[in-house]
């Protein structure tokens, strides 16, 4: 008569054991505050504007999540790291304009300034790894100071090269359009037309999500950011893992910079300026920490999601652009004291 009683006993301390491992690990996923805000904004336009729905403004929200994700999932993993880059938004503009320029004014297939552009920005994010690791100076000063520099030279050279603040066109030069079908093509998908930088922004999103749980780069990448000095300790190689963040920001801002030159075929050379703080923003909303260590690409996307849902919902609604500020602002206000929230009871449930 025992066994039978004993086993249902088992049984219900296995399950509650088994329920508590697995709300333990969901209340640790980075991302978890980001989705539940994600669903409250996606419901509330649903609810103010009637045509949010549509399949047409599903697309559109979906291309501005894109523009800002592209760059939002290396920012994430850069934050997770420990650190900053405020040159990232100009220095998508930046890649537009060395690979328009030399172009036109070398008359080479559009490609070859797309390699040269690609290389320039390499060098741009080694730069500004090598200064941290080797000056030990803050991050926001070395990057602030990049930001500076590339404002005056976007600036500089477009007006000394074209003469105005903007390129020539290279719409009709060799290779432009092979390049518009990589990075500003659509495509149509069950009657939806989507722009591939959605499929550039969610293969980032796979890819950097890999190298975070199933590399030892990704367990560099948290090991640094959590203690640099520790993880030096243990053998990591913090000053490579750094540098090579920061050349993971440039590599994308080398793709964001190809979209823009392609979609407009000229560039302004002013644009960019501020794009880096919705970057960051989006990485926060997703759950990354400003002191490092604690983050995740999908977080970033799911910041992204919410940024492309209250700018394009916000229009849908036909209500002032001008609250968009105030929208982004409280979103991330709240979604950080939520990610605060969930990480004290992940702690507590340990």
């Amino acid at each position: 008569m025992s066994a039978p009683a004993t086993a249902p006993a088992q049984d219900t301390a296995a399950d509650r054991s088994a329920h508590r491992s697995h709300l333990r690990r969901l209340l640790g996923r980075p991302e978890l505050g980001a989705v539940v805000g994600a669903a409250a904004v996606f419901v509330f336009f649903s609810t103010v504007a009637d045509s949010f729905l549509q399949a047409s403004s599903l697309s559109t929200v979906l291309y501005a999540s894109s523009t800002i994700g592209i760059m939002a999932v290396p920012v994430a993993l850069l934050m997770i790291g420990g650190e900053f880059d405020l040159s990232a938004g100009v220095m998508v503009t930046s890649a537009a304009l060395v690979s328009s320029m030399f172009s036109y004014q070398m008359t080479a297939n559009v490609w070859v300034g797309a390699g040269v552009s690609l290389l320039t920005m390499l060098a741009i994010g080694f730069f500004n790894g090598f200064v941290l690791t080797r000056t030990k100076l803050p991050s926001f000063i070395i990057t602030l100071a990049t930001f500076l520099m590339l404002t005056g030279l976007n600036l500089g050279f477009t007006k000394l090269i074209s003469g105005t603040v903007s390129t020539k066109t290279i719409g009709d030069m060799e290779g432009f359009e092979s390049a518009r079908a990589v990075f500003a093509s659509h495509l149509t998908i069950g009657g939806v037309d989507l722009q591939v930088t959605i499929l550039w922004w969610l293969g980032l999103v796979a890819l950097a999500t890999w190298i975070l749980l199933r590399t030892r780069a990704g367990n560099w990448i948290f090991a640094v950011g959590g203690n640099s000095d520790a993880a030096r300790a243990v053998g990591v190689p913090v000053k490579g893992t750094k540098i090579g963040l920061y050349m993971a920001v440039a590599f994308c801002a080398w793709v964001s910079g190809q979209h823009l030159l392609m979609s407009y075929d000229v560039v302004q050379s002013g644009e960019g300026v501020g794009n880096e703080l919705l970057y960051i923003i989006a990485a926060v909303i997703g759950g990354c920490l400003m002191t490092g260590g604690y983050g995740s690409a999908i977080g970033s996307a799911v910041g992204a999601f919410i940024f492309g849902m209250t700018s394009k919902g916000i229009v849908y609604a036909q209500w002032d652009p001008d609250w968009f500020k105030f929208f982004l602002g409280a979103m991330l206000l709240l979604a950080t004291l939520l990610n605060a929230w969930v990480r004290k009871r992940a702690e507590a449930s340990k």
